[in-house]
């Protein structure tokens, strides 16, 4: 690595004010910032230094997501020998190696187009490139289904980096979460790429790994049986470990719990909006299953679909949930509540989790407003006393 950092502080005058190649500064530093931790001071004013920066907090968040991945690309595999009735007869490596060739394409696509819109941005604007699409470039791939088409994809992150982000000022500045965005665009602009029978196994042999399935084949997610009136056909083990269909990291409860407990430990997700989220999500199942109003269980809605995922990885995004201590509560409760609600009411979007957290997005600067104020008049009222 030192070889590596004495090359770069060599061609660095190059990139700098009056050398040649001065218009790609930001493309240099952002390389450097990635690889080596900048050496730069405030040069005025009082600072408060943390021990923990923004580039070591997504590298703890893509650590964290990194066991949703692994298993979203074992299921991928697992799903594909399942439907064409061959999983008996095929190893862990082969299971595993479809899945890894079906997904690993999709993470590189998304970091090609996040990260080169990013770096053309920066160019653009004359400003530092910002670590924020570490994070969100591996989430995307895990929200989506594995039959997602490459330039779908390519529209979605491209629309959500712009317009969730960038436009807003970058990565610290906006409003919605941008991964939320990506799978907000292609459930409204695609949904035929993102609900159906059709769109959770891929089918498609791959370096002649898997099998061909027919083009009959159907395979709806338990969210979608129950959409379409008919009875979930997987058992609570293989909701909770995740062998069933849907999006590619949001199977398995285990695996989101190890990063969890990754985020938690490390200080980096707050324990109040995801404790939060949980708790309003079983306050609304609870209620919808003594009304009658759910053919599932309360418990079978929190392990199913996307709530984990979104719970965990998607709603304690410090940029745009509620900052406020107390309106984390709020914040969280109203997500998990309002994704039950979604669910139950509204049969065509049988998955209300991301819908949640870009309404929870939209109203987390009121709620942190309303705080603030409650505790101004409080004060206010003590000084009166």
């Amino acid at each position: 690595m030192s070889a590596l950092k004495n090359y770069l502080n060599k061609i660095k005058p190059n990139f700098e004010e009056g050398g040649k190649l001065h218009s790609l500064w930001s493309v240099y530093d952002g390389f450097e910032s990635f690889l080596f931790v900048p050496n730069k001071t405030s040069q005025s004013g009082v600072s408060i230094h943390d021990a923990i920066d923004s580039k070591r907090i997504m590298s703890f968040v893509v650590i964290a997501l990194l066991p949703a991945l692994l298993f979203g690309m074992y299921n991928v595999g697992y799903q594909n020998y399942l439907a064409a009735g061959t999983l008996a007869n095929a190893s862990f490596c082969e299971i595993f190696g479809f899945g890894f060739l079906a997904v690993l394409p999709k993470v590189i696509l998304s970091y090609v187009v996040g990260l080169g819109i990013e770096f053309a941005w920066a160019q653009w604007k004359h400003e530092e490139i910002q670590e924020g699409y570490l994070v969100t470039g591996i989430i995307i791939p895990l929200i989506i289904p594995v039959t997602t088409p490459w330039w779908i994809l390519v529209l979605a992150i491209a629309f959500s980096v712009v317009f969730c982000k960038e436009i807003f000022g970058g990565t610290g500045m906006n409003i919605f979460n941008v991964a939320i965005g990506a799978r907000m665009f292609l459930f409204f602009s695609y949904p035929s790429c993102m609900t159906g029978d059709n769109v959770w196994v891929a089918k498609d042999a791959i370096l002649g790994l898997g099998n061909n399935l027919p083009d009959a084949f159907t395979m709806a997610t338990p969210l979608g049986q129950i959409a379409q009136g008919s009875a979930v056909q997987a058992s609570l083990s293989d909701m909770i470990f995740g062998f069933i269909p849907g999006s590619i990291g949001e199977t398995s409860v285990i695996a989101i719990a190890i990063g969890a407990v990754i985020l938690l430990c490390t200080g980096i997700a707050s324990w109040k909006t995801m404790l939060s989220v949980f708790v309003g999500g079983i306050a609304m199942a609870l209620l919808f299953s003594a009304t009658g109003k759910t053919p599932i269980a309360w418990y079978e809605h929190i392990v199913l679909g996307g709530f984990c995922f979104g719970a965990v990885f998607m709603a304690t995004d410090p940029v745009t949930s509620a900052r406020t201590e107390c309106g984390k509560w709020v914040y969280g409760f109203i997500i998990g509540a309002l994704a039950v609600i979604v669910r139950v009411l509204n049969p065509g979007y049988p998955e209300g989790m991301m819908l949640a957290i870009f309404f929870g997005n939209m109203i987390a600067p009121l709620i942190d407003y309303c705080v603030v104020e409650r505790n101004i008049s409080k004060r206010a009222k003590r000084l009166i006393k």
